[in-house]
């Protein structure tokens, strides 16, 4: 899509940020016989063996920048695909960035092709098999863009079975990078993930959110969303949720998670003890259908609509 802007002078051209060795050019498809062999996740046998040489290319180094951070199977990706619907009810418009990954992968590219198909199936596979890497912006009905929002494998941010790697270079860059960010730090309760079901796995997980938060700048934005709430006693009815227990319970579980965002300032730290937000969110539900699929039906539009009015306002400042 072109850039556009609203009066005024126009905006300097974005400096496109390529991360990870010297990738092939985006628009550029690798001559026959250098094309590298592909997994089903899009990235190249190397890739899959070093996350240091995963490639990523953000061309758009303005516009704020949402990142969904957390372990594998914490429900990123269906977060994504309700946020994605709810917004289109609204009248944004979503896009994908193909020049995210380049161009020899090719699953990504029949992924934004396909972004729509994947978006609007009930089939909860359909987006949580195929969707690896995905940057998509947000537009709002005047043209111009909102936000960016990143996902990408969980073991990237957090593996189980390796607790403390490195995040890898494509990691560091969104880090590192120029645009504001905001990191949607995901949680969940302790029944609902497997491969996080106990409490040492989570305190692993509570000490790599502290060293993100080492590595943060002071306009980065934090939003914890403890997803699956559904599955919590915390939830009085339709989207009206005991946040205060909430809020309690995951420090509980999570051992001291939030301590690393403690407000320190004497005079206002004991009204606001924390710099973040807290939100409860609930995508849908999910029902075994005869033929194996796991069929998604929408929740309430009060978890999305919240978790929204709440990123508005740490992109805006």
């Amino acid at each position: 899509m072109p850039e556009i802007n609203i009066g005024g002078t126009p905006a300097p051209e974005p400096t496109p940020i390529t991360i990870g060795g010297t990738p092939a050019p985006a628009d550029q498809t690798p001559e026959i016989g250098q094309t590298p062999e592909m997994s089903n996740t899009g990235m190249t046998p190397e890739e899959m063996r070093d996350p240091a040489k995963i490639h990523v290319t953000v061309t758009d180094s303005n516009t704020p920048i949402v990142v969904l951070f957390g372990p594998p199977s914490c429900g990123k990706t269906m977060t994504l695909i309700r946020l994605v619907r709810y917004l289109r009810s609204q009248g944004y418009t979503i896009k994908p960035d193909p020049a995210f990954r380049p161009a020899y992968d090719t699953v990504y590219q029949d992924m934004c092709e396909h972004f729509d198909e994947m978006i609007n199936s009930n089939d909860a596979a359909a987006g949580t098999d195929r969707i690896s890497f995905m940057l998509v912006k947000v537009y709002n009905q005047q043209g111009r863009a909102i936000c960016q929002i990143l996902e990408s494998p969980g073991e990237s941010y957090f593996s189980p079975d390796n607790p403390n790697a490195a995040f890898p270079g494509y990691v560091n860059h969104i880090i590192n990078n120029s645009n504001r960010t905001i990191w949607m730090i995901m949680v969940e309760p302790t029944h609902t993930n497997p491969s996080m079901g106990d409490q040492a796995t989570r305190a692993n997980y509570a000490t790599k959110v502290a060293k993100l938060r080492q590595q943060m700048v002071a306009r980065d934005k934090v939003v914890f969303v403890f997803n699956k709430i559904d599955m919590t006693p915390y939830v009085i009815s339709q989207g009206v949720v005991n946040n205060k227990e909430a809020m309690k319970h995951v420090n509980q579980i999570y051992e001291n998670i939030f301590s690393p965002f403690a407000n320190v300032n004497p005079l206002t730290k004991w009204i606001t003890p924390y710099n973040f937000d807290f939100v409860a969110f609930q995508t849908g539900s999910y029902e075994q259908a005869a033929d194996g699929s796991r069929q998604f039906t929408l929740g309430s539009d009060a978890y999305p609509r919240r978790l929204w009015e709440i990123l508005r306002k740490r992109i805006n400042g």
